[in-house]
């Protein structure tokens, strides 16, 4: 007779905190309260998604805790369940390439495999690469974290429309964002758009929504202040106020 014996989910490591005090650049300008709220958020990430390694990756503490950091940072003022139609999260050590045809911000199509560090796949798996996730963790002066941008995609994906614009409370709050976000994006198109924004935004609207949210996060002061009426539906969707949390940090 062959006993099968289920494996033990995940769970936090005893040090989360000093991982992310170390490793996540954001964890500096969360409150008491927020930095509690985080690490339920993570705890429920690494506990209920399955981590999945990919091309010979090994996956430690420090990977799940530096990768739930991030994708929790984006929901703290939402709920976890927003990630509920994420089975698993795979990780790759570095740059993948996938697909044969893409499209870029002009429009342009490309054909053959192309570069990625990220992909969201709609009721399916993230995928991240490491090095891109740890650098745009310890590195948010970038303006570029794979991690916020997938997972930006997945809540995108809830009302399983991948259009840039995700679930909001009310007619109004969608109509004020489709005008903001197209005006936006037009001018990413006209090359007359803020600098803050990748290129790649101009992409679709579906991207538009992802870098702007790296922006958001990474670059919240800067934002508020070059692309006001964006960084308002942002903080309404998200609830937070990232711009305001950096400037109290720095306040002291």
């Amino acid at each position: 007779m062959r006993f099968w014996r289920r494996r033990a989910r995940p769970a936090l490591p005893d040090d989360w905190r000093d991982v992310v005090a170390g490793r996540v650049a954001h964890w500096a300008l969360l409150d008491a309260t927020e930095r509690d709220r985080l690490g339920e958020l993570m705890a429920d990430l690494v506990a209920t998604k399955r981590w999945e390694a990919a091309r010979g990756f090994v996956l430690t503490d420090e990977v799940r805790t530096v990768i739930a950091a991030q994708a929790a940072l984006l929901v703290l003022g939402l709920d976890a369940g927003c990630y509920h139609d994420i089975g698993s999260i795979i990780v790759h050590p570095t740059t993948m390439r996938f697909g044969r045809t893409h499209t870029g911000p002009a429009g342009t199509v490309g054909h053959g495999p192309r570069p990625v560090v990220g992909q969201a796949n709609h009721r399916g798996p993230v995928v991240i690469a490491w090095d891109a996730a740890r650098v745009g963790a310890r590195h948010p002066e970038r303006g570029h974290d794979v991690v916020l941008h997938e997972f930006a995609h997945k809540l995108d994906m809830l009302d399983d429309v991948v259009d840039g614009t995700p679930p909001l409370p009310d007619a109004e709050a969608r109509r004020r964002w489709f005008r903001v976000c197209t005006a936006e994006m037009a001018r990413l198109r006209a090359g007359e758009g803020s600098p803050l924004l990748r290129t790649y935004a101009a992409t679709n609207p579906a991207e538009f929504f992802a870098v702007a949210t790296e922006a958001f996060f990474d670059k919240p002061v800067e934002l508020e202040a070059d692309v006001a009426e964006l960084y308002d539906v942002l903080r309404d969707f998200y609830r937070q106020d990232p711009a305001a949390r950096a400037r109290r940090a720095v306040a002291g």
